[in-house]
């Protein structure tokens, strides 16, 4: 089946059949939540059968002010092409109860199940993690490849200032030249 099919069709089906559930449970907060894992582990069978792979990849950054953050880069790669997703979280490296190397792999997890996100058109706007109330910051991180992204970018392209923005969203300095580029 997958040999009649172009890559672009192939990324479709991917996205179509592609069934992740929510496996895991916070008990602190009462929710179900699907991970990183889950979502690798329910994708695998799709990319083996239209002969695609994903590789996902991390860099820290900083933002002028110090903040260190993990954008984390889902690449779904076929013989006739490859789209991406971006994603960023940030590190709390005074996370109560983690030493650095785990604050740094929790966000590194968070960063890939939202680029996995983008890439796969997985919505968890119904997930606790964007409803959680239990948070250290009370602003959510604006990430390439999301309806907000796409929000932001229409605001801008009809006069809206970035500021605005950031009232909002937390902005990597990558998000931020992004939409500063655009042209209204």
């Amino acid at each position: 089946m997958s040999k009649t099919l172009n890559f672009e069709q192939k990324v479709i089906a991917i996205q179509t059949e592609l069934k992740a559930p929510k496996s895991q449970y916070n008990s602190f907060g009462k929710y179900r939540y699907r991970n990183q894992e889950d979502i690798l582990e329910a994708v695998k069978p799709l990319l083996n059968k239209y002969e695609l792979s994903i590789t996902l990849t991390d860099t820290i950054n900083e933002t002028p002010s110090g903040i260190c953050y993990v954008e984390a880069r889902a690449i779904l790669h076929g013989t006739d092409g490859k789209i991406e997703s971006v994603a960023q979280a940030g590190i709390d490296i005074n996370k109560k109860g983690m030493d650095i190397s785990q604050s740094f792999g929790s966000s590194s997890s968070y960063a890939r199940k939202y680029a996995l996100n983008g890439l796969l058109l997985i919505d968890d706007t119904k997930d606790a993690d964007s409803t959680n109330t239990h948070a250290t910051s009370s602003l959510k991180w604006l990430n390439e490849g999301t309806p907000e992204f796409n929000k932001a970018i229409a605001f801008v392209k009809k006069g809206g200032q970035i500021n605005d923005i950031k009232k909002k969203f937390n902005i990597s300095k990558t998000v931020e030249t992004k939409l500063t580029n655009i042209k209204s």
